[in-house]
């Protein structure tokens, strides 16, 4: 941030939960300086405008498509680190889950957390390696074939084990559900292993502001994705469209309308 400052920026974003603290103390700092923070609306300041994604939304319906696309019932979620930009995804996956459950009279089950006590397994870190791989081997284990890990590159561990899964049992069906991209076309390696992805639009969400500013019409008022202005959505099926229920996506579509109508509400504790 400094480095930015030095060179006469005037405009900054900062990406990170994890950035809040230095995001405030520079922007205290520096109050002709105008900053955007992504997935954190903890700074009060007139110069700092929050950028944040309800991602449960989105995540609600990746929670709906596990579900009935799992083949054993059961399907699985588990974070890098106990964050709310983390465990919003894992809120609205399990709750989607849920109503998928009471709309069909099924009991698919999810591994990994708990809504309601907000705890949950976490591998301690945002990087792949030994702790992803046995964690989402774990839950292979024990009966998910379709599994959210939330967490920047913990994906390509869970990849790793999925393929070691598929290796030792030829017949069983194994899928992952991606976060914040659409990680079919990003992480092509693994595309036939994504059902969906849920898609934060850090993209557009950054677009509006900056625009906003080059304008002159900066504001500290929180910028919020959601289902109804696209900041946040799922991607297609892509290969597993030939997988999934007939007329799954007839149903996502209908339970989205139903969301941005306020007939269905995602309630997770981590939305902004």
């Amino acid at each position: 941030i400094q480095n930015l400052l030095d060179g006469g920026c005037d405009m900054m974003v900062t990406v990170g939960f994890l950035l809040a603290e230095a995001t405030s103390a520079a922007a205290e700092a520096n109050p002709d300086v105008n900053f955007a923070i992504i997935d954190d609306n903890s700074i009060d300041a007139d110069n700092v405008q929050p950028i944040t994604f309800d991602t449960a939304q989105a995540a609600f319906l990746a929670g709906y498509a596990a579900a009935a696309s799992s083949q054993t019932g059961t399907i699985a979620t588990w974070g890098g680190v106990n964050i709310p930009p983390v465990t919003i995804f894992m809120d609205g996956f399990v709750l989607g889950a849920q109503y998928y459950n009471e709309q069909n009279g099924a009991d698919v089950q999810v591994l990994g957390w708990d809504v309601e006590a907000q705890d949950g397994t976490f591998v301690g870190a945002f990087e792949a390696g030994p702790a992803a791989n046995a964690t989402a081997t774990t839950f292979l284990q024990q009966g998910a074939d379709i599994v959210m890990p939330v967490g920047g590159p913990i994906f390509l561990s869970a990849g790793e084990a999925i393929r070691t899964a598929q290796a030792e049992n030829p017949d069983g069906r194994y899928g992952m559900i991606g976060v914040d991209a659409d990680l079919s076309q990003t992480a092509p390696d693994y595309a036939d292993l994504f059902v969906t992805s849920v898609l934060k639009g850090m993209d557009a969400g950054v677009e509006a502001v900056v625009l906003e500013d080059a304008a002159g019409d900066f504001t500290n008022e929180p910028y919020v994705g959601t289902l109804e202005n696209d900041g946040v959505g799922i991607a297609p099926f892509n290969e597993w469209e030939d997988q999934v229920p007939e007329g799954l996506a007839d149903e996502l579509e209908t339970i989205r309308t139903a969301i941005i109508a306020g007939d269905i509400v995602v309630d997770s504790p981590s939305s902004p």
